[in-house]
């Protein structure tokens, strides 16, 4: 059966990588922390450092399981790919099938929950430099459309090169992000306090371990679970390594070294920065920002890099942020670029976006994620009238409304691909092909587990956590956004068949 599949899976990129430069690209992952840090700062205060830590730890359960599925289907990208190819059937017996639809919607789900980091963190990169520069707010529009052309333009240019110049150009980012991230909060172990002392004080996060009222009652989980939901779309995101399986040289061991060296690099990170922020910061200076500085708590390590090492150290540290933002703004764009292109291949998005370049990189899709966040980015800063809120009240466009329905679509993604992995185990027709990754054994039970940890107490939580942050009409958008897939699909199928019938094959191998 693996050699008729891979006749029918057709042409596909390039493999150029090594596991070292998928790694390189996957980098900008560890950063995602960052601003998560601050979003869930006031859910839960320093017991953040524990969520992080078994948030993280969460990723390895599910991306064990990844990385065997990846292996196993070699041609196929990552989770959304082997999604497609699980739950397609190798005849068609039906004008719609619906095992195809499933292993779509995982695509898309997980297409969407990577491409508003791009416009989300291109924002972010804006209001770093309208506060450095200490610009008039009412340029915010033009810094944020500015931002954005010259951004998806560099991404597009080096990305449609190939992997290898992006790797490269991860690599670079990397060190000028990590390093003065790491070298800046050690600095807070032995210098910056008053007197002369080290900032950093384990007292403070004793003091501000539970959030004022914390209770441990429904509400109180509900929270905690919603903020677990959240913190996943950053902590257990280094899965983007096993996105690039089809272009690794070697997949079966290209795979499972990125996957594994990205997340140990999280694991230590996640639990650095966030031990390391709120030993050195109080709580208040964590959510709010820096005293009198108005919407600034973003910019979290701006006092410990000006208490440490001055001036010099506050430039470096807002030059160090945007770096790492660049880098998963990288992350972000070949992630969602891969993920149209092979839902194109797959038969499931119009054709026109599985066209190459003569380098054998999908330009049109990485043209189709460009031209989608630039839409996002210039409406960041729109109010639009909330209908269901008091009279007057309006929402913030763009970006923040998205970011909700991004966080529940990579839930979703987790769903539907957990199930493909058990149902890869427990097929027959998928019962004698090479695995050269194994995950440990009964592991199947672990990711059925896990299914229903995301969509019974994950998901749920997560969409109430969000009705309390960003209201009703935030998710209603975020439903509408899901679903605008189903009419894109079922249009998709109707022209494949009145083009002939031409279906896209799995891409097993």
């Amino acid at each position: 059966m693996s050699e008729n599949m891979e006749d029918m899976s057709g042409e596909r990129l390039v493999r150029s990588i090594t596991w070292k430069q998928g790694l390189f690209i996957a980098l900008g992952v560890p950063i995602l922390i960052l601003p998560s840090l601050v979003d869930l700062a006031d859910t839960l205060w320093a017991f953040g450092i524990v969520m992080w830590t078994i948030c993280v730890l969460q990723g390895f359960l599910q991306n064990t399981a990844y990385g065997e599925m990846v292996t196993t289907f070699p041609r196929a990208a990552g989770l959304p790919g082997c999604a497609q190819v699980v739950f397609t059937p190798v005849e068609k017996t039906k004008k719609y099938d619906m095992g195809k639809l499933i292993g779509a919607f995982c695509a898309w789900c997980y297409w969407f929950a990577w491409t508003p980091v791009v416009a989300i963190f291109t924002t972010l990169i804006g209001d770093y430099v309208m506060f450095y520069f200490d610009m008039d707010p009412g340029q915010t529009l033009l810094v944020y459309t500015a931002l954005g052309l010259v951004i998806v333009t560099v991404m597009t240019l080096i990305s449609a090169r190939g992997l290898t110049g992006g790797s490269l150009f991860g690599l670079v980012l990397a060190i000028v992000a990590i390093v003065p991230l790491v070298v800046i909060l050690t600095g807070a172990y032995f210098a910056g306090g008053d007197g002369g002392g080290a900032m950093f004080d384990l007292g403070r996060i004793g003091e501000s371990w539970y959030p004022a009222g914390w209770e441990w009652n429904g509400f109180d989980i509900a929270m905690l679970f919603g903020a677990f939901a959240l913190a996943q779309w950053s902590g257990c995101a280094w899965e983007t390594a096993a996105l690039y399986g089809p272009e690794y040289k070697d997949p079966g061991k290209d795979v499972p070294k990125a996957l594994f060296a990205c997340g140990l690099i999280c694991l230590l990170l996640y639990f650095f920065v966030a031990f390391s922020v709120f030993g050195a910061l109080p709580i208040d200076d964590i959510f709010y920002g820096e005293p009198g500085v108005s919407g600034n708590q973003y910019h979290t390590l701006y006092p410990i890099a000006m208490a440490v090492f001055g001036d010099i150290g506050g430039t470096i540290a807002i030059i160090m942020l945007i770096s790492a933002m660049l880098l998963i703004i990288q992350t972000g764009f070949l992630g969602s670029s891969r993920t149209l292109y092979y839902m194109s291949e797959e038969g499931n998005l119009p054709k026109y976006l599985s066209r190459k370049n003569k380098r054998g990189m999908p330009v049109m899709a990485m043209l189709t994620v460009s031209v989608v966040n630039m839409i996002l980015i210039v409406t960041a800063t729109a109010e639009i009238p909330d209908p269901l809120g008091e009279p007057g009240a309006v929402m913030v466009g763009g970006p923040v409304m998205i970011l909700a329905a991004s966080a529940v679509s990579y839930c979703l993604a987790h769903v539907i691909a957990l199930s493909a992995y058990f149902k890869s185990k427990t097929d027959i027709r998928f019962k004698d092909l090479a695995r050269p990754f194994s995950a440990p054994k009964g592991w199947k039970y672990v990711a059925l587990f896990m299914v229903f940890y995301e969509a019974c107490v994950l998901i749920p939580c997560l969409i109430y956590w969000m009705y309390l942050a960003y209201g009703l009409m935030t998710m209603i958008v975020g439903i509408v956004i899901l679903g605008g897939f189903f009419p894109i699909w079922f249009w998709t199928q109707s022209k494949l068949m009145k083009d002939g019938g031409a279906d896209a094959q799995p891409a097993e191998e």
